[in-house]
């Protein structure tokens, strides 16, 4: 895995916003061989329902232990979530729900970042191919700009093998394989979409990469 990460402007500690311990995972162990100091911060007040939140980041605060690397549990404000996304209901992923969310947690990884002494942010929302990744750093610089000793690191982690990694490291830690994004928007329209193939509805908590399903 590459080690040659160069941190914007020489600096040598980030706050790394983490979606979930899949996603982050190849980026956490590159942060780690290229020796930065980092710390992971999860806000994520769009995943729906609390029990799917809840093994997302409970499963990132154990990964995150396991290499000695600070974890910041952050607010699960999902009332204000869906206050913004109210009339975005039916957009289509990758739209401007979509660009909601990533700006509401940016924002708040933004500040954080300010107000903690952390002058480079980053995060893991880009690196699934799922997501459209100049979105995800449209959003980051836009979160950026209200600050002006703050950095968006917008590295592609993608390239390199990190999204092959991504899926090596998920399967050699058994993590759990969410199947929808997060919202309550996109297990709707994924559930319509496995109805319509004739497949079950998605049933939360029963997935995991590298083993059977577990009831």
């Amino acid at each position: 895995m590459n080690n040659s990460l160069i941190v914007p402007n020489g600096h040598q500690k980030i706050l790394l916003h983490s979606c979930c311990a899949p996603c982050s995972g190849s980026i956490m162990e590159q942060l780690c061989n290229a020796n930065i100091d980092y710390t992971v911060f999860f806000y994520n007040p769009n995943i729906h329902p609390r029990r799917e939140y809840e093994l997302r980041k409970n499963e990132n605060i154990e990964y995150a232990k396991k290499h000695g690397v600070p974890f910041v549990d952050a607010d699960y404000d999902s009332d204000e979530w869906f206050l913004r996304a109210k009339g975005l209901e039916f957009e289509p992923e990758r739209g401007l729900r979509c660009t909601m969310c990533f700006d509401m947690r940016l924002e708040r990884t933004a500040l954080f970042a300010h107000e903690n002494g952390f002058a480079v942010f980053a995060t893991s929302l880009g690196i699934s191919r799922w997501k459209d990744l100049q979105q995800v750093n449209d959003c980051g610089l836009r979160a950026a700009s209200h600050y002006a000793d703050l950095i968006f690191w917008d590295h592609n982690w993608r390239k390199k093998g990190g999204s092959q990694r991504m899926i090596e490291i998920s399967k050699d830690e058994q993590f759990y394989q969410q199947e929808y994004c997060g919202c309550v928007y996109s297990l709707r329209d994924s559930n319509e979409y496995r109805r319509q193939k004739g497949l079950d509805s998605i049933k939360i908590g029963t997935k995991f990469y590298g083993r059977s399903a577990e009831k």
